[in-house]
């Protein structure tokens, strides 16, 4: 033993400590503890063992002792005694000892807690240093047989007011703390409080204040109390059961009604971009700001309280929640990721009605690690009722009362109906048979719920039907057919689901082997040429019809069978892009070169492949800053992976503040078996077709080539040959399709008597110069020199040029954007856009 271990031990042997047993017992666990190997267990030492083996009330005496001698060892700056006694000590504390009141007390006094700092770093040191929390642990345990003592009184109140503080572990010791003051006999009431860091927190401890002294209030302080102790993942057993027991004290009603006010109230509470300083003021940086850390677990809590009182309204402000938590902050991340996880699991309780729900936002957001977490809750779901994650969730889709896509409700003199039509969901308010423009003000006094439900069920159908709809559009890929009684009942006579299914075309697969592509109209299924065909029996199956499986003839004649009737489809079907393997890639067998060596914009491009359902990370510009260099999609159908290999763009330091690469190059598109390359021949001809029109979204939205700021604002030197072949090069399959609908909208508009499709562009003759708009990127050139025309389109104005007028399908935002400039341009003598006119005038 050193010296300085000598001087410690005589300086230990205080006379709270001269019990002989006691001093004999410290001795040699500091003894052996001080020359303990590194990796050697605190078990194997025979010291500890032996004190191990003595009754608790001799263990906690030596406990006491302990505490003091890390104190000293602090003192004297013997950091290395002094952190191997603290964990011997932290040991020990886990187990139950026998300790009076008075020695917890001292126990605390060797903490280092200095009441007179408040400062961080003052509290950290005794809360942190020191195993407070097991320290407290212990008088917790204690105070279940035996009444809090003055003294201790004393001492914890004058703690509790030193932790005054919004630091989440010290809030939950704070209530901790409160619990024990309050544990002195049935008619103290609990006392709990929020954090006030926030306008949730305060809006709670005013609920509370309200519930003032009154022994009747003890039932909702003991529920709140409850989501003070929510952590971790998942709620354990005991946490639901106590759960059920709150709520039953209190009355579900009761409960469910503020519940559905604070998940509003949570689901409109905004996000703060805040300015912050570092504890030391050495530089300041941003901060997202949506609930202190402390008032998140709190509303964790009150999320898992909640799975006993669920109904409709709360499953919709429990799935909003999650959907906000899961919002992506710029630099950040999601919003608050451990809430809406905690969402989830709460949607994952609530039966079918909470399958819709995580339905809805397994295809809204966008990281793969949640989708995979709502993916796993469904499959155990479907599990559980022996069926597949596809049959669960079309077995979970509400009717919300909807006949043939309506519902009527009567309100006093009032009559509401809502319909769902065109992919929107609308109310239509009348009394009398006269029409209204909106819900009368006079119900939100007359029938306040009754409009409140109908508000949120307009709201619900909405969100259900996109999520249906953005369901069906993923489906592709999977294949699957479905058996005719099944589509029959959960599809074609669904109230909500029919309006989707009777827009799309079906292809009807017989027992034989024979098929027959049909949509139901009329009250039948009709072909492309309008032949009814009779109904399909039991046997038959239902797969929905691709243009890949069909030839050009019967793709052409169900187009012009939809524009026959002016129905716009709901999703992108009869014109669909098809992509078709092409002769170099029949030669390069095991790759596609058609999307490569194009330049995306990094984030974009990221966005677009997560909401298609592909893994993607992106790439830092640190030490090969990224973990793999493709976006990848799954084809379990056949057992296939799909990926497209990107790499950084790496000129002119073109990264962001957090060192994301700006943008990213394009290469190859792969299938792959078992890490092994699969031929393209070998890919099925649809799930080709569909990964290639993916990766096709994604260059066609993300190039940029389609930012005619680009070049002027400098972009990369290097890649301005890129931007100008992009603009104004080939056409891609998106285009194509674009350009056979112009084709046939654009005779129809104004724009017609001065616009013609000629190649790969739409000619406009304007009053002073005629223009070139490129159907892919719809940049502008001016004849007769093609001199670049630089206009910015307004992205959220709907253009006027296609007021009134049927369009094939939506979603296609350039093309919106081509009407708009055609529109523009043909009167160029009356812009007054000075950046405009400029370039006009200029030869």
């Amino acid at each position: 033993m050193t010296g300085i271990e000598n001087t410690l031990l005589h300086s230990l042997l205080t006379p709270s400590s001269t019990e002989p047993e006691v001093q004999l017992l410290l001795l040699a666990l500091i003894e052996e503890v001080g020359e303990k190997p590194y990796d050697t267990k605190l078990t194997e030492l025979p010291a500890y063992r032996h004190l191990r083996e003595q009754t608790p009330r001799l263990q906690g005496r030596v406990v006491v002792a302990l505490a003091r001698a890390v104190q000293v060892c602090a003192q004297e700056q013997n950091w290395q005694l002094r952190y191997a006694l603290n964990d011997t000590l932290t040991s020990l504390l886990r187990v139950r000892l026998h300790l009076t009141q008075e020695e917890i007390v001292l126990l605390f006094g060797c903490f280092d807690l200095d009441f007179s700092k408040t400062d961080y770093e003052a509290r950290r040191t005794g809360l942190w240093l020191y195993p407070f929390g097991l320290a407290l642990g212990q008088l917790q345990k204690l105070l279940k047989t035996e009444a809090l003592q003055e003294a201790t009184r004393a001492y914890l109140e004058q703690l509790l007011h030193y932790l005054q503080t919004n630091q989440p572990t010290e809030v939950k010791t704070a209530q901790k703390l409160r619990e024990m003051l309050h544990s002195g006999g049935e008619a103290n009431l609990p006392t709990v409080t929020f954090s006030a860091a926030d306008a949730f927190g305060q809006a709670l401890n005013e609920f509370v204040a309200g519930l003032g002294t009154d022994p009747g209030a003890g039932p909702w302080l003991q529920l709140l109390q409850l989501w003070r102790r929510a952590s971790g993942g998942q709620p354990t057993a005991k946490f639901q059961k106590e759960a059920q027991a709150a709520v039953a004290a209190i009355g579900p009603e009761a409960v469910a009604t503020h519940y559905e006010v604070w998940l509003s109230a949570l689901t409109k509470l905004p996000v703060q971009e805040l300015s912050r300083n570092n504890a030391y003021g050495s530089y300041a940086y941003m901060e997202w700001h949506f609930l202190s850390s402390a008032n998140q677990e709190a509303v964790k809590g009150l999320l898992w309280t909640s799975v006993p009182v669920l109904n409709a309204a709360l499953l919709h402000g429990v799935a909003e929640l999650a959907a906000k938590c899961y919002r992506k902050i710029p630099a950040k991340g999601q919003l608050a990721p451990s809430l809406g996880n905690a969402g989830v699991w709460v949607l994952a309780q609530g039966g079918l009605p909470g399958v819709t729900h995580l339905s809805r936002l397994y295809g809204a957001v966008k990281q793969t690690n949640t989708q995979g977490l709502i993916g796993r809750y469904l499959e155990t779901a479907s599990r559980q009722l022996g069926m597949t994650p596809a049959e669960l969730e079309e077995m979970a889709v509400p009717e919300f009362g909807l006949v043939n896509g309506r519902a009527g409700y009567e309100l006093g003199d009032y009559h509401a109906e809502l319909v769902l039509a065109g992919g929107k969901a609308e109310l239509h308010w009348t009394k009398a048979g006269k029409p209204l423009k909106s819900a009368p003000a006079a119900l939100k006094s007359t029938h306040a719920e009754a409009l409140r439900q109908l508000k949120l069920t307009h709201t619900q159908v909405q969100h259900t039907y996109t999520a249906q709809r953005d369901r069906l559009d993923r489906s592709y890929l999977a294949g699957r057919r479905i058996a005719w009684p099944r589509f029959r009942r959960y599809y074609l006579e669904h109230g909500l689901m029919g309006e989707l299914t009777r827009a799309l075309i079906w292809r009807i697969h017989h027992p034989n082997g024979s098929c027959h592509d049909a949509r139901y109209y009329h009250g039948a299924w009709r072909t492309a040429q309008g032949e009814m065909l009779p109904e399909p029996t039991d046997a038959d199956t239902l797969q929905l019809w691709h243009p890949v499986l069909a030839p050009t003839e019967e793709v052409l004649a169900w187009r012009s069978s939809l524009d026959a009737q002016q129905l716009r489809q709901p999703l992108k079907q009869a014109y669909r892009e098809v992509y078709l393997l092409t002769p170099p890639e029949e030669r390069t067998r095991t790759y596609s070169n058609r999307m490569a060596a194009h330049v995306l914009r990094q984030h974009q491009f990221s966005a677009l492949a997560r909401g298609r359902g592909w893994s993607y990370r992106l790439m830092g510009a640190y030490d090969k800053g990224y973990e793999a260099d493709s976006a990848t999609l799954e084809l379990p159908m056949h057992e296939l992976q799909a990926q497209f290999w990107v790499s950084e763009v790496n000129a002119d330091n073109a990264w962001n503040d957090t060192g994301i690469w700006n943008y990213v190059s394009t290469d190859q598109v792969r299938f792959v078996r078992q890490n092994e390359s699969v031929p393209v021949t070998d890919v099925p001809p649809l799930a080709f077709s569909e990964v290639m029109r993916d990766v096709d979204l994604f260059v066609g939205v993300a190039s940029v080539g389609n930012d005619p700021l680009w070049r002027d604002n400098g972009g990369l030197v290097q890649y301005r040959n890129y931007w100008e072949s992009y603009s104004f090069g080939e056409l891609s399959e998106v285009a194509k399709t674009r350009k056979l609908a112009l084709e046939r909208l654009v005779p129809r508009l104004k724009i017609g008597r001065v616009s013609e499709i000629r190649g790969n562009f739409l000619e406009v003759k304007g009053k002073l110069r005629t223009y070139k708009i490129h159907l892919g990127s719809g940049n502008i050139l001016m004849k007769p020199n093609d001199q670049y025309l630089c206009i910015v389109p307004d992205r959220s104005a709907k253009p006027a040029a296609t007021a009134g007028v049927f369009l094939p399908f939506e979603g296609d935002a350039v093309l919106s954007i081509i009407l708009s400039k055609a529109q523009l341009l043909m009167d160029d003598d009356t812009i007054t856009d000075e950046t405009i006119t400029r370039q006009l005038r200029r030869e």
